[in-house]
């Protein structure tokens, strides 16, 4: 019985050409590659206003944004606690707090509403993230940073390709993040991008990812380096290597194929699994949205006998994820009501999403959760 991964990149001839090409060109670090991958990014998402800097993982980008957004030491950021630990970490390096706010029962994104019970005099920012195939309320987040004088990261490590009431996602945040981890929507192997609105952010997020170093971004995108330079700021080793932009280009020649049988394989899950009453799906048509990940929610009691039951049949299920005040390390972090956060942990399980899924798959997936309830 062939098992039906969670993830399964998208990796075809085009990627280990790209890959090919990117080694047999000898220069590893980051060059012309990244160049051209930022600026495909920008040109894809619209954001012509805006500048874009290629990093070397989700969570570096994170980091970087919440910098670049001025948090640090005795800070507060309020963010979802339903959400990964890259933000929780992200949030810790920088030396501020975070302080969990509850999510949205229907999106499962954050709820603006408790976020505004959260706001204190020690609050510099708040993390949005698009969870999955749902998007977040960015028109209340405008008016609640607006409001409180914060900054927003938007982490749309799951929504790359998606719109917002038309816009694409990255186009219109205050800083948005994207990750291109081996399982995301595009792949890079591993990598992610920061979009920023000022040419001082992005200076600061340039000088930072290569650990300080002030060489200039220019020489380096010709494949060169410069030898004498000035350090004038903190700074990690987050820049992106070229074979890595190079397979990113590659896969974001695929996006409309990506997106539609996604889109297509979401759909398909839905319409059937809408039909068992013991089975909560997400409340979207997919529209506009590239789907990262297709989740259900199943009875808190049922949920590991459910999944063993879909392992047994060969398919493969996630947890996405367990909530951050869950964690020993963010115990004692400030937080508010998280009672559908609390409830949400007990009940969600990942099924598998793959770009251009067969439909044998997809009818495998769907027996296997209706002979559970059947039985």
């Amino acid at each position: 019985m062939q098992i039906i991964p969670m993830y399964k990149p998208l990796i075809e001839k085009e990627e280990i050409d790209a890959a090919k090409e990117a080694l047999e060109m000898g220069w590893l670090g980051m060059g012309g590659y990244v160049a051209l991958f930022e600026e495909a990014i920008k040109q894809y998402v619209g954001a012509s206003n805006r500048y874009v800097a290629a990093v070397s993982t989700g969570h570096a980008a994170l980091h970087l944004g919440l910098l670049a957004a001025g948090v640090g030491p005795g800070d507060e950021v309020i963010t979802p606690s339903f959400n990964n630990v890259a933000d929780f970490q992200a949030i810790l390096v920088t030396g501020a707090e975070p302080v969990f706010c509850d999510i949205d029962d229907n999106t499962l994104c954050i709820d603006m509403n408790k976020a505004e019970e959260l706001v204190s005099p020690s609050t510099r920012a708040i993390i949005v993230m698009d969870y999955g195939c749902m998007l977040c309320d960015h028109n209340t987040v405008v008016e609640f940073a607006s409001k409180h004088g914060v900054r927003v990261i938007h982490d749309a490590a799951h929504s790359f390709s998606s719109k917002y009431k038309g816009q694409m996602v990255g186009s219109f945040s205050d800083i948005c993040m994207f990750s291109f981890d081996p399982v995301k929507n595009i792949t890079s192997i591993d990598g992610g991008a920061l979009i920023v609105q000022t040419e001082e952010e992005l200076r600061m997020i340039h000088e930072m990812r290569l650990i300080g170093m002030g060489q200039p971004a220019a020489v380096m995108y010709k494949n060169e380096r410069a030898w004498t330079y000035d350090v004038q700021r903190i700074g990690f080793r987050y820049h992106m290597a070229n074979l890595h932009a190079a397979i990113g280009l590659a896969q974001l020649k695929k996006i409309q194929v990506i997106t539609e049988s996604r889109r297509f394989a979401a759909r398909y899950l839905t319409e059937k699994l809408a039909k068992v009453p013991e089975v909560s799906v997400p409340k979207t048509d997919f529209s506009d949205i590239t789907p990262f990940l297709y989740y259900v929610r199943i009875q808190e009691t049922r949920r590991e006998a459910f999944r063993e039951h879909l392992r047994m049949l060969g398919v493969e299920t996630g947890i996405h994820w367990q909530p951050g005040h869950w964690f020993t390390l963010f115990g004692k972090c400030r937080k508010g009501d998280l009672s559908v956060t609390d409830r949400v942990g007990k009940e969600i399980v990942s099924l598998p999403l793959h770009s251009c899924m067969s439909l044998e798959s997809l009818d495998r997936i769907v027996g296997a959760v209706m002979s559970f309830f059947e039985s």
